[in-house]
């Protein structure tokens, strides 16, 4: 892939680094990312529960 400019240096930036900046995407992607964190949780705190029932 490679840097994308002539010289690997910060001075050149001179704006965002990512593509969907000003669109929907940041939005959308955080709610896919919570919602997985989300999904995630739950399914570990149901197999936590499931299985300290089978001990006790």
């Amino acid at each position: 892939m490679g840097f994308p400019y002539e010289e690997a240096s910060w001075s050149v930036v001179d704006g965002v680094m990512f593509m969907g900046w000003g669109t929907a995407m940041p939005g959308i992607y955080t709610a896919i990312a919570a919602i997985i964190c989300v999904v995630v949780l739950f399914a570990g705190n149901r197999s936590e529960h499931a299985r300290y029932d089978d001990h006790h």
